[in-house]
């Protein structure tokens, strides 16, 4: 790949994953820039989990490289592990502990300076002060989704990394993260690399889309150059036809431009 190291938060080239006799990711390359949105799509099974665990270190290549601001995320992970995070509404934070203290020990782990000024900041962000000292194994979804996000923001990322994140929140709340998280990366000219399943979502948080099936990429593209192409209304729309090999773009990407 000829890309530019200093621009780019993610450079990936040739990246494969195998188990055994199943290819989850298949030779996959793309450089995201700094300080963008990009959206990682695909169904269930198209290899956006492996993709996401082999960027932030915790999945091998089986070949090709992966790197983060300019470090081998197989050999020099720890370079730069400070300046990402990842959540996930799937990933359990401990349940015996509150909220407060799981914060503390993920602002530890990262060494965050003045842990309780930056959980008081989180708090006030994503309005956690009603359950700050509840155990996280009495929350709500909703509630658990947003504590999931204090964590993520913790260390101030320069690369955020999103699975689902808006899942069980009411459209309410959603809209509102949302509102949040384009004012994190405007304010930080931080990168962030959402997978979800929400199209809306996508299309609104989104400067780029990759598209993924079986283990490949098979679109890549800003969301409205996508649905000019596919000669669609909407992201959706365009999910479905490639989800269900019925993919005929309707426009060329030069005419779509």
């Amino acid at each position: 790949m000829d890309v530019a190291t200093k621009s780019n938060a993610i450079e990936a080239d040739g990246l494969a994953k195998r188990y055994s006799d199943t290819v989850a990711v298949d030779g996959i390359s793309f450089a995201i820039a700094r300080g963008t949105i990009t959206g990682l799509l695909g169904g269930n099974g198209a290899g956006k989990t492996t993709t996401i665990g082999m960027i932030i270190g915790l999945v091998a290549p089986s070949a090709g490289s992966v790197r983060v601001f300019g470090a081998d995320m197989a050999r020099d992970s720890y370079r730069v592990l400070g300046r990402i995070n990842f959540e996930s509404p799937y990933v359990d934070l401990p349940h015996r502990l509150t909220v407060r203290q799981n914060l503390t020990v993920f602002g530890m782990l990262y060494g965050v300076a003045d842990i309780a000024a930056r959980i008081a900041k989180l708090s006030a962000d994503l309005d956690l002060g009603e359950f700050l000292d509840r155990q996280a194994g009495k929350l709500s979804a909703g509630q658990k989704t947003r504590v999931a996000l204090a964590k993520a923001l913790v260390n101030e990322p320069d690369l955020l990394v999103l699975d689902e994140p808006m899942a069980s929140l009411d459209p309410d709340t959603a809209d509102w993260i949302r509102g949040h998280l384009e004012r994190y990366r405007a304010g930080k000219n931080a990168t962030i690399l959402l997978a979800s399943h929400n199209m809306f979502e996508v299309e609104r948080l989104c400067d780029r889309v990759i598209m993924m099936k079986r283990g490949k990429i098979v679109d890549d593209d800003a969301p409205e150059r996508l649905i000019a192409r596919y000669g669609r209304q909407n992201l959706e729309e365009v999910f479905l036809d490639v989800a269900r090999g019925r993919a005929r773009p309707a426009l060329s990407a030069e005419t779509a431009s």
